[in-house]
């Protein structure tokens, strides 16, 4: 029979581990069809190792053929959803992603600088893989000179990335690179330009720009059309790798490896007419 002293120590030891679970928060849109935004994003937190917590900035009518409706949420209640938030859980990680007007990237801005999370992860939402438009232009330069500068990391697909630059969208690699300088000068700690627009490519190739060096990150292109949900899933991995203690350069690599393997898996789902999500729960 277990003494007292063992059922204490054993209790003290579950909440320990308990409370070393690293909380991260994401704050982006929801999708109905749940593929993308808030639920993908809770279920990389969830995959990966750390334990989600939500804000909403939108509803979508949204499933894998594309987006019908948008309803966006006022700046007022995302502040109230963001202190509710914070004032109970150490949230360590921040993930942003689709914030749809100026209103609410002011609003997310001023809280992200009043708590100050340890790390910021903004994946600069914009367009739906769909094609649908999920930022309003006016709302662009919002988001250039309140949120970005606030970022651990951005990770822009290429057509983010150019409307970020107000540049064109690169048709290579060499393009891609081309862009760095103008990267850099948003202002962000680093940026991980994503390269998977690039279809014709055999390799899907990502970059991480850093203060001071660039690393490629390449992995051999996944034929699959179910890919609704990468650019959400990759930086909700990254920011929960980061709130887990990794340092940026292993955040982001073990992000890729996890989205890599999420999208092999990807057919097994067979979700949706569309565009189906990746598999965020795979097992190989």
């Amino acid at each position: 029979m277990s003494t007292s002293t063992e059922i204490t120590s054993s209790k003290s030891s579950i909440e320990n581990e308990l409370a070393a679970t690293p909380i991260v928060l994401t704050i982006a849109g929801s999708d109905s069809g749940g593929g993308a935004g808030i639920q993908a994003d809770i279920k990389a937190i969830s995959a990966t190792g750390g334990y989600a917590c939500s804000v909403i900035t939108a509803l979508t009518a949204q499933n894998t053929q594309g987006v019908t409706g948008i309803y966006p949420i006022s700046g007022e209640f995302v502040e109230q959803q963001l202190d509710a938030v914070f004032s109970d859980l150490n949230v360590i990680g921040v993930k942003v992603g689709m914030l749809s007007d100026s209103d609410i990237i002011h609003s997310v801005a001023k809280k992200i600088k009043q708590y100050a999370p340890q790390y910021l992860v903004v994946d600069p939402v914009m367009v739906a893989t769909s094609g649908d438009l999920l930022l309003q232009a006016s709302a662009i330069d919002s988001l250039k000179s309140e949120l970005l500068p606030l970022a651990d990391v951005i990770t822009p697909n290429l057509p983010e990335a150019a409307a970020l630059v107000g540049g064109k969208l690169p048709k290579n690699e060499d393009e891609m690179i081309a862009m760095i300088s103008e990267l850099r000068q948003l202002g962000a700690k680093s940026v991980l330009l994503k390269g998977g627009h690039l279809e014709e490519d055999t390799n899907s190739t990502d970059l991480l720009i850093l203060s001071d060096k660039v690393e490629r990150l390449s992995n051999l292109r996944i034929n699959t059309r179910n890919t609704h949900g990468t650019g959400c899933t990759l930086s909700s991995a990254i920011a929960s790798y980061l709130a887990q203690g990794y340092k940026l350069q292993d955040a982001v690599s073990l992000g890729k490896e996890y989205i890599t393997q999420a999208i092999i898996y990807a057919d097994k789902l067979n979700i949706g007419k569309g565009h189906g999500p990746v598999n965020h729960f795979y097992s190989r």
